[in-house]
């Protein structure tokens, strides 16, 4: 098995996995409590966090590590060494001023969720080059059982403390355990299988030498790594903004419940992005193995289109059988469900974004991106600040699908100026017409019995498949063919 097939595996049984944490979580915290709204509003802050304190350099590191004539131990101990003095000081300076940090972010009820949290995002950060060495090194499996272990560790834990310690808690040596402290555990099991992974480093550790750490090389992984770091802001601001801004918008208990049901709901959609990156991993290279040039104009404009038909079946599956997926969080969280159809089409907008950054890519030009996401987040921050007071979270979900949809639109404008691509536009619109209008029907054929309900969305689903077949029967007789032949 190819590494790259270890690292896609991992990633999306990873995240499947981690997955399975948001019905545990949102059966046993209560929607009113506004506890999952701390959760989801911590995490964007750590995840934000992660990218400032890595600071680009996993990929300067690959860069210089790769380099003719480079001394891969010497960056390697640079950057480490870089990056870890980065995250000292940033759990120091947590530490020092936690009181007006949890003050002001709403938490000095319970300032330890920060403190615990500084020193997982500090330990990501860290084990980011560790975790990059590997990659580095070619070991794959080590940096899959890694990240599958932390997912495993974490998901025995959680069910354990969310599962099985309500039951055992009138038992003498459970006197640790109280419900009250649900939303404390949860980041405790991050920090704690956080620092069980980083004993899996022995051997990467054993090759660092703080000795060889070159201010000059570091200067030089600096200039190379500050579009990286701009670039990386503004992306992962575009995906947990809206969970950061509505705490904001709406201060108090109000947001935090909000932002919980937001949170919880937001989870189903994310089915999207397990999705997209397993057609990512799966589908594309058995679509394109005849191709000799894999970066081709006419590969890039074939790759959006199959993207676009999958990632819309994936869309109508999930809204067709709603009434599966809807338990995968507790009802009390129900009514922010009508969000996820306005998440799940922004994620798909998101993944046309990324398929159509290629141009500026393949030319060099990557300023470009970094400028149209931040004319994206911009509006993602306009619609925000304007509607959440106004409607709540619903606001943030139009954000997401506002904000992406400038992205897409800018890109394809100018990247049809600079590097035209013969993207099938009319096709991809066509098809994402027809499952608008088969989700319309959904919604306005609604029988009462669930029976009856789930036969009308499968039939549904069916004319899309079908739809979709018929247009694109010549690929269809393509992949037909290779198959009888190799037989």
């Amino acid at each position: 098995m190819s590494d790259s097939v270890v690292y896609g595996l991992s990633s999306i049984v990873g995240r499947f996995l981690n997955y399975l944490l948001v019905p545990v979580y949102t059966y046993h915290i209560t929607a009113a409590s506004g506890g999952y709204g701390v959760v989801t509003n911590v995490y964007a802050y750590t995840a934000l966090l992660l990218v400032i304190l890595t600071f680009g350099m996993e990929t300067t590191y690959f860069y210089f590590a790769n380099r003719a004539g480079g001394d891969e131990r010497r960056v390697y101990s640079t950057a480490l060494t870089a990056v870890g003095t980065v995250a000292l000081v940033f759990v120091a300076l947590v530490m020092t001023f936690i009181g007006p940090i949890s003050g002001v972010m709403g938490y000095a009820d319970h300032p330890e969720y920060l403190r615990v949290m500084a020193c997982v995002v500090a330990l990501d950060a860290f084990q980011a080059i560790l975790f990059a060495r590997l990659r580095q090194k070619g070991k794959a499996w080590h940096f899959a059982g890694l990240k599958l272990g932390f997912i495993v560790a974490s998901l025995a834990l959680n069910l354990f403390v969310f599962v099985v310690a309500p039951q055992w808690a009138d038992r003498a040596w459970m006197g640790w355990y109280s419900e009250a402290d649900n939303v404390g555990y949860i980041f405790y099991i991050n920090l704690l299988c956080t620092a069980l992974v980083t004993l899996g480093f022995v051997g990467e550790l054993r090759d660092y030498r703080p000795v060889l750490f070159d201010r000059g090389l570091l200067r030089q992984m600096l200039k190379y790594a500050w579009p990286l770091l701009l670039f990386g802001v503004v992306g992962i601001f575009n995906q947990v903004a809206d969970k950061i801004l509505l705490p904001v918008l709406l201060p108090g208990g109000e947001g935090r419940v909000q932002l919980g049901l937001y949170g919880a709901c937001v989870k189903i959609a994310m089915i999207m992005a397990i999705i997209t990156q397993a057609f990512r991993y799966a589908y594309e290279p058995f679509v394109f193995s005849g191709q000799r040039d894999k970066q081709s104009k006419e590969t890039q404009a074939q790759a959006t289109k199959y993207f676009v038909m999958f990632t819309l079946l994936a869309f109508l599956a999930v809204m067709c059988y709603m009434d599966v997926f809807r338990y995968l969080v507790s009802p009390d969280y129900w009514e922010a469900l009508p969000a996820v159809p306005v998440v799940m089409m922004a994620e798909i907008l998101m993944g046309i974004y990324f398929n159509l950054s290629f141009w500026y890519k393949l030319s060099g030009q990557t300023w470009w991106g970094a400028v149209m996401s931040a004319v994206g987040c911009a509006v993602l921050v306009a619609v925000n600040v304007i509607f959440v007071p106004r409607v709540g979270y619903m606001a943030c979900a139009w954000g997401g699908l506002a904000g992406y949809g400038v992205c897409v639109l800018m890109s394809y404008f100018i990247g049809q100026r600079k590097n035209p691509v013969p993207y099938p536009v009319w096709t991809i619109l066509g098809y994402i017409l027809l499952a608008h209008v088969l989700y319309a029907l959904t919604v306005v054929v609604h029988p009462e019995a669930l029976w009856l309900r789930l036969a009308w969305n499968t039939l549904l689903l069916l004319v899309y498949v079908a739809a979709v077949a018929y247009g694109e029967r010549a690929l269809l007789r393509s992949v037909l063919h290779k198959f009888t032949a190799r037989k």
